[in-house]
């Protein structure tokens, strides 16, 4: 019921319907609950409710309670059927657990999560949304070495197209936002140095033609400088 209604966008009505009727369902069915919660959570935007959840279903795992205590469990993708072990269901919660922190725009703890999930289970989807972590916290180095692991696939998943095209991206970003030099390191002096006007003016006497021994601009500074030293 919760499935459907989240189909015709009823989204908030199946939360409720859910939290109301859980009780009543077995306990093999409350994990199965839970995942449809979290896709709930997802579409209304309710980012701490879906945290929440996600640090109980790995709390659950850490203390051997998911899987009903199976190490693997039946998953249904497409219409087919696979097993899922727990250290897969960790990376993937965690990854899902990333990603609500970089929606609080909280990108170191995205940062740790994502780490963490990628020492149990990597994968380029999860290796992008690590990149873009370190992006926004304008660590471009290590950015840059995450995501080209992706595109020398180094990765499970980085033969993904749409995984590949993200990473390819991202670190044209990297590029352009890498800092420019400080002005003092491209003229050669400090701004607030004595020698200040006397190294642009060499610097532009370089630039400028042979036949311009010195700027009038040049002279107007020198002399002004003359009388306050006076």
């Amino acid at each position: 019921m919760a499935v459907v209604m989240k189909q015709v966008d009823r989204a908030e009505e199946a939360i409720e319907a859910i939290r109301s009727f859980r009780s009543r369902c077995s306990k093999q069915a409350q994990e199965s609950l839970d995942n449809v919660l979290i896709d709930l959570y997802k579409k209304c935007g309710k980012v701490e409710e879906q945290i929440d959840l996600l640090k109980r279903k790995l709390r659950l795992i850490y203390q051997g309670e998911a899987f009903n205590g199976k190490p693997t469990k039946t998953a249904r993708s497409h219409g087919k059927k696979f097993q899922v072990s727990v250290k897969q269901e960790t990376s993937r919660l965690l990854g899902n657990l990333g990603w609500a922190y970089m929606q609080k725009s909280n990108f170191l703890a995205a940062e740790v999560v994502y780490q963490k999930a990628q020492m149990i289970d990597p994968d380029a989807n999860k290796a992008c949304n690590l990149g873009l972590c370190l992006i926004k916290q304008s660590r471009y180095d290590e950015a840059r070495l995450v995501l080209q692991n992706v595109l020398e696939g180094k990765l499970p998943g980085s033969e993904d197209f749409k995984s590949r095209k993200r990473a390819e991206e991202l670190l044209m970003e990297v590029e352009t936002r890498q800092p420019l030099p400080e002005l003092t390191e491209i003229l050669g002096f400090d701004l607030d140095d004595d020698d200040f006007v006397k190294g642009l003016e060499k610097m532009m006497s370089e630039w400028a033609p042979s036949r311009s021994k010195r700027l009038p601009i040049f002279e107007q500074i020198s002399s002004f400088r003359d009388r306050i030293a006076c």
